[in-house]
């Protein structure tokens, strides 16, 4: 079950007594909770029968004690354990699971991970109540995932847009709607977001970023590729060179596996890159100008300085010399 018809079961007011919410996708556990703590019961009705309690801090039996009290005043009591996998003896959760209170609506957010599934606690929730599992979004539904958050907020946006901030930001998806919320508050009547509105109300350059730095190297302008690297270096939140080689890394490796199909023409392509029409631009100018071995190549050096990065074989260049370094590489040596 995704988060949306879970969330429209508990607006029908069909609940199960147990939920265990956990995964590595924090974002879907988060809009889960949230709806939780501030909708399913009145505010009337939570100032009695809501209880919150934080893995860190809270003792299993205090838990325990809260889930078998029965509502004040009203239908269902709604029980909370946020941060559940730093919760000490989870295990002991088990007796009331076994037989839990229908009046009590206990709901386990374990995040960062799944809760080992071989555990009895986890067979008993998924025998009297739920268990939702929020997964990382795979990078192939990214960007279609982007359009969809910018469409629920009633705006249209530009694909390099997407981009851009698909590969500055990454599958972070907290950030991603936390960065859409500010700019739906400042575009001032605008329905559309283009590049200038990332850059102004986000701080991503449209000009110096990850996106513009793949074109670069695609093209084989190196004094473009110098200017974006020397603009990371001036501005280091922009692009650490971690996030920027495991970018580049993603991209190439398309390059790569596009060699294994039957042609490299734009249709063939644009599934490969979730036809996105920059990207698609992009990788026939690689194919163009690198062909297999050069890629190949690319793929090595990006390798290499990846373990240099992490002082595997180097004494501590800056990350902005490693980036410019390889950078020459890929471009100018044969």
């Amino acid at each position: 079950m995704s988060a949306d018809k879970l969330i429209a079961s508990w607006k029908k007011n069909s609940f199960k007594p147990i939920y265990l919410l956990h995964g590595e996708e924090d974002y879907y556990i988060d809009e889960l909770m949230q709806y939780a703590e501030h909708q399913i019961l009145s505010p009337s009705d939570a100032s009695f029968n809501l209880t919150v309690f934080y893995g860190k801090d809270a003792e299993w039996t205090s838990i325990v004690n809260a889930c078998r009290r029965y509502p004040m005043f009203a239908e269902r009591q709604v029980v909370l354990l946020k941060e559940a996998q730093m919760l000490n003896g989870i295990e002991k959760l088990e007796a009331y699971i076994e037989n839990p209170l229908s009046s009590t609506i206990f709901i386990i957010g374990y995040k960062g991970k799944k809760l080992d599934g071989r555990m009895k606690i986890s067979t008993l929730i998924n025998k009297k109540g739920e268990i939702f599992e929020s997964k990382k979004i795979a990078d192939y539904n990214l960007h279609d995932w982007i359009n969809e958050q910018v469409k629920l907020k009633g705006f249209q946006i530009s694909s390099k847009s997407v981009s851009l901030l698909q590969e500055s930001i990454g599958n972070d998806l907290s950030r991603i709607v936390n960065e859409l919320d500010k700019l739906s508050i400042n575009l001032a009547g605008k329905t559309r977001i283009d590049e200038d509105d990332i850059e102004k109300f986000i701080g991503i350059s449209k000009e110096y970023n990850i996106f513009e730095l793949q074109a670069a190297i695609a093209n084989k302008d190196l004094a473009a590729a110098i200017k974006i690297v020397n603009y990371f270096e001036h501005s280091p939140k922009a692009a650490p060179i971690q996030m920027a080689l495991g970018a580049l890394y993603v991209f190439f490796s398309k390059i790569y596996s596009a060699y294994g199909l039957q042609n490299t023409s734009e249709a063939a392509l644009k599934p490969l890159f979730y036809f996105n029409p920059n990207a698609v631009k992009q990788a026939q100018a690689m194919i163009k100008n690198y062909g297999y071995a050069g890629t190949e190549k690319i793929l090595l050096l990006l390798h290499h300085y990846n373990m240099k990065s992490v002082g595997v074989g180097d004494s501590g260049t800056e990350s902005a010399s490693l980036l410019k370094e390889m950078v020459v590489k890929i471009i100018v040596a044969p």
